[in-house]
């Protein structure tokens, strides 16, 4: 059995539900499933691992064992301060001076604005 069951499972049992009472409200296949607790497969697509994720509200990364904290959630978020975002953005390499960490965030709301724009005229 896949490590990867093995934390869908435990977190089925945090919220008290099954396997497939989960997979009908996440939207997948409990075939799926079956086959990575029977090792047939060793992995699941990236589009289960999001429906599954989304569902429990946790992060893929979470799922595939990656990171031991849970994603932000609606019901208690987790607080993710700019050290945590200077760290992701730029490896924790040398510093990071609060110019170039508005510069980013500067940029990111540019593409941001962009994408919103374009979806806008396509609508």
């Amino acid at each position: 059995m896949s490590n990867l069951y093995n934390r869908i499972e435990e977190l089925c049992k945090e919220n008290n539900e099954s396997i497939t009472t989960m997979c009908k409200e996440a939207g997948v296949s409990r075939a799926s499933l079956s086959d990575l607790k029977m090792g047939r497969n060793q992995s699941l697509s990236a589009e289960t691992l999001s429906k599954i994720a989304a569902h429990f509200g946790v992060s893929v990364d979470y799922l595939l064992g990656e990171e031991n904290k849970k994603a932000p959630t609606n019901a208690g978020e987790r607080k993710v301060s700019d050290d945590d975002i200077k760290f992701a953005l730029f490896g924790g390499d040398g510093e990071i001076t609060d110019e170039m960490f508005d510069e980013v965030k500067r940029f990111a709301e540019m593409v941001k604005l962009r994408e919103d724009t374009k979806k806008k005229k396509e609508q």
